[in-house]
């Protein structure tokens, strides 16, 4: 007999027991990843729901992190540059240095150049 798989608890209303609303808006989940590329015609029912689990999970990991470096400075508020400590110290981030790295970005904390405003506007998937 078939077990089930590593996913049908997410399926099924995650790890909680919940049976829906999900925590992130499957619409607009399945909205992005239509504007991912061209070639993303049809989108099945389960993958924004495996989608929007794995935007939970990133976003807990990435709050743990940035909550470590808002403690290291002996703060129990988190604020940007903690985020962007947590990003530059963590590997697995590498892929987010560009938005928190450059010292003029919105992010950081420094003054915003108008490149940097352009770049994070067109962002935008709503």
């Amino acid at each position: 007999m078939r077990q089930a798989g590593a996913y049908s608890g997410l399926l099924c209303g995650g790890i909680s027991g919940r049976t829906g609303p999900h925590s992130l808006p499957l619409a607009r989940i399945k909205k992005i990843m239509k504007k991912s590329g061209e070639d993303v015609k049809m989108i099945s029912g389960e993958a924004p729901i495996v989608f929007s689990k794995a935007c939970e999970l990133f976003i807990e990991e990435l709050t743990r992190r940035s909550w470590i470096m808002a403690i290291q400075g002996k703060r129990r508020t988190l604020h940007k540059e903690d985020l962007a400590s947590a990003v530059i110290a963590t590997d697995i981030f590498d892929f987010l240095i560009t938005l928190v790295s450059n010292s003029s970005s919105p992010l950081v904390g420094g003054a915003a150049t108008d490149t940097t405003v352009m770049q994070m506007e067109t962002m935008d998937y709503s």
